[in-house]
């Protein structure tokens, strides 16, 4: 058999060589990837998570408005790529501390007991104007001395926050997605699905709280969000008794 002859034989067994290295290469980055990304969410394989919403207007059955819908789809989603399973629980039916599962928190402290609840313990520098009478600071967020006003469908924000309460590293997070309205809920979960590895790098696992502007979303729904600020400190300071407030408002 000539050199050349045991050259051609030998090309199928080099490319076989070489594709199933590759192979393994890409398996080897998409493993990595999926640990980040578990580790990030709190979500190893076959763990259990909530995703709590908060109740619609119809009845004492579990109702949830559209945008919370979409929302829950996205979270979905980041749970079933980590291979765990995700249960779908009303605020208030939620009968557990954090730490063990993690858990997604969807909904504004005015109409969710549990969002309510995990403000107040872990967001002490957080207000939310929960006025019934109209008036330009209804529903505004005070963020220590700053207060963000909301504009219905013009400029709206959203709190995303990654919360382990101090536990360490092995504690499962609460992930909360407090909104001026449900649409910026549904903004916040998918600022989160996109940016995951990002926030994963940039906070290494730890807690953080984002407020996220919401631009427009009567043409662009909940696709167009800015990030405003980090602004886990503020959030996590009690707020004093009485401190000069600016407003921010669209121009």
């Amino acid at each position: 058999m000539t050199d050349d002859v045991l050259l051609i034989a030998a090309w199928p067994a080099a490319a076989a060589v070489g594709a199933l290295l590759g192979w393994a290469a890409r398996t080897q980055l998409w493993r990595r990837k999926l640990r980040r990304k578990q580790a990030f969410l709190g979500l190893p394989d076959h763990a259990e998570s909530l995703l709590v919403v908060s109740r619609g207007p119809g009845g004492p059955e579990l109702s949830v408005p559209q945008p919370d819908m979409f929302a829950l789809i996205e979270l979905s989603a980041l749970v079933k790529d980590c291979g765990a399973h995700a249960q779908i629980v009303p605020h208030d039916a939620v009968q557990q501390g954090f730490g063990e599962r993690t858990e997604f928190c969807l909904g504004n402290p005015i109409a969710s007991r549990r969002m309510a609840a995990h403000m107040a313990g872990l967001l002490p520098g957080v207000r939310v104007n929960a006025d019934p009478e109209p008036g330009p600071d209804r529903g505004a967020f005070q963020i220590g001395s700053e207060r963000y006003r909301l504009e219905p469908g013009r400029t709206e924000y959203v709190l995303l926050a990654r919360l382990t309460a101090g536990q360490g590293d092995t504690a499962r997070p609460v992930f909360l997605f407090c909104g001026q309205r449900a649409i910026t809920n549904q903004a916040a979960t998918r600022y989160l699905a996109r940016h995951h590895e990002r926030l994963a790098r940039k906070h290494r696992g730890g807690s953080f709280v984002l407020l996220l502007k919401v631009v427009n979303s009567q043409a662009y729904g909940p696709d167009v969000v800015e990030l405003v600020a980090d602004v886990t400190g503020a959030a996590q300071e009690p707020v004093p008794a009485v401190v000069p407030r600016t407003s921010h408002r669209a121009p």
